[in-house]
């Protein structure tokens, strides 16, 4: 999968299945995923945004997504929590990016 910074720097990183786009983030050290909660979609440190090819396959945020979502700057249509998008096989050369507030 491919995580772009804000400013178009791009980290190309293999991501294994099963894992979530947060937990791949935060094993390559990516900038801007903090995930200060760990993981349990309770805070927006890991917001990305999906981009619109991959948008169908990621799904759409559940209602506790949605709302941490709306705690988040620079929301957008895509704004996901990479901690509640699990990789799958479907997801394999997946793009997100991260917005400009977490850099």
């Amino acid at each position: 999968m491919t995580f772009i910074e804000h400013d178009g720097t791009a980290h190309q990183v293999d991501a294994q299945l099963g894992d979530t786009i947060m937990q791949t983030a935060t094993r390559y050290g990516i900038p801007g995923i903090v995930a200060e909660c760990g993981g349990n979609c309770s805070c927006a440190t890991c917001h990305v945004y999906v981009d619109p090819a991959w948008r169908p396959r990621a799904g759409s945020p559940s209602p506790t997504e949605a709302e941490m979502i709306d705690c988040a700057l620079h929301v957008q249509e895509g704004s996901r929590l990479s901690c509640q998008i699990q990789l799958t096989a479907e997801l394999d050369g997946l793009i997100v990016r991260i917005p400009e507030s977490q850099t």
